[in-house]
């Protein structure tokens, strides 16, 4: 059964990148029509990251109770909702209104996934199928395009990926039976697994609360380490073409399609590691990339008027950022046990959130008083604290393996 569901996760990560790059494309239009300012985007988008914390911190007990197959099912049903309501929305209030369960949606089903992939798929699958969230995610703003062109505009594009949704949920809720995978049947799937991540919970235990999460051995080493990497993400991404036009003086247009490439790095990046993740493992794919990273940052830094440089850093800085989120939400049931695993995506989730929601605008802060010059010193910080962070974790697992 479980290998008959791979491919329905797999549709389910790209439904997940599908909403996440729109707003984006379609704000310059939307803004406009609405009579909204240009920062009003910024609080859409702090609407929807708020929801996406609140349930992720969450998803532990709703997962417990309903299990992971309602639980996607229901939230892409309440995403589909919410862009619906979007697509028919006049008024800049009544947006922020279908934000929330829109963002409620988006990380309840992040968290449920990512556990489900973990515990139960083989690390090559966890990096593929956020490679497919790559696709979703470039899939969208594609989409929004094509309806920016047309009468029917911004609307038009929000009702056809709520259309996509919609379809989503459906293929969902026919596919619950086979979420269905009681704890003692793994035997006759045991060829899919590797290091016995087979583990399903069958609802019996108790959803922890916060304050316990926090308290297990490491837990908070790994939620600065999410913390970093989402926020050197979403940081790389959003100031990329500001720092080439401002700082090396490249044109919008060129800029633009050189800052594309950071994704490009990512997404091509998580099709390579699924050949070698099983290989290297979990933790030597997060060293690898962070000193994939770094690297790529000192091409970007590099004070030299030469634009192959900058262009090749930032594929390098995508190619680095690629094995590290996986690998990491994939080594959570190995590190902290299965039975905590759901609780502690959880909490990587709203940790990740943080990171990418608030770290971007404060490097807007600090490149409008001092300068954008110190764009990849201050995506290097975010790379050294997630080393910090996770080999703070392997010492403490070397040391529970040895028995302190």
């Amino acid at each position: 059964m479980l290998s008959l569901l791979l491919p329905v996760i797999y549709i389910a990560f790209i439904s997940l990148g599908l909403p996440d790059s729109i707003l984006g494309a379609a704000w310059p239009v939307m803004g406009r029509d609405l009579n909204a300012p240009l920062e009003s985007a910024g609080m859409l988008s702090m609407i929807i990251a708020g929801g996406t914390i609140v349930s992720s911190l969450m998803s532990d007990r709703f997962t417990r109770i309903l299990g992971a197959g309602p639980v996607t099912a229901i939230s892409v049903a309440m995403t589909a909702i919410a862009l619906r309501g979007f697509s028919f929305a006049s008024d800049f209030r009544i947006l922020c209104l279908w934000a929330i369960p829109y963002g409620l949606g988006a990380g309840a089903v992040d968290a449920a996934l990512n556990n489900f992939v973990a515990l139960n798929y083989k690390a090559r699958h966890m990096s593929w199928l956020h490679c497919f969230w790559g696709l979703g995610a470039s899939a969208g703003p594609y989409i929004m395009g094509y309806f920016l062109l047309r009468q029917s505009g911004w609307h038009g594009g929000y009702r056809a990926i709520s259309f996509i949704q919609i379809i989503l949920t459906v293929i969902l809720l026919s596919s619950l039976p086979l979420w269905k995978v009681s704890s003692g049947s793994k035997s006759d799937f045991s060829d899919l697994f590797k290091n016995n991540n087979e583990y399903v919970d069958n609802g019996t235990a108790h959803a922890k609360s916060l304050t316990q999460v926090l308290k297990i051995r490491g837990v908070p080493f790994i939620l600065l380490a999410f913390f970093g990497y989402c926020a050197m993400e979403a940081s790389t991404g959003l100031w990329a073409s500001s720092y080439l036009v401002n700082y090396k003086g490249i044109t919008p247009e060129v800029a633009a399609r050189i800052a594309s490439f950071f994704y490009l790095g990512i997404t091509g990046g998580r099709f390579l590691n699924g050949f070698i993740a099983e290989k290297f493992g979990d933790k030597n794919m997060i060293r690898m990339g962070i000193v994939i990273s770094v690297f790529g940052i000192v091409l970007v830094a590099i004070p030299l008027p030469v634009n192959s440089l900058v262009f090749a850093g930032l594929i390098i800085i995508g190619l680095g950022c690629a094995p590290i989120y996986p690998s990491v939400i994939h080594s959570t049931p190995v590190n902290f046990g299965k039975e905590n695993s759901q609780a502690i995506v959880g909490i990587q989730m709203a940790s990740a959130y943080i990171g990418s929601t608030f770290m971007p605008p404060l490097f807007g802060l600090v490149a409008s008083h001092i300068g954008i010059v110190l764009y990849p010193f201050y995506l290097v910080v975010f790379a050294f604290i997630i080393l910090f962070g996770t080999e703070k974790l392997n010492n403490l697992t070397r040391l529970k393996d040895r028995g302190y």
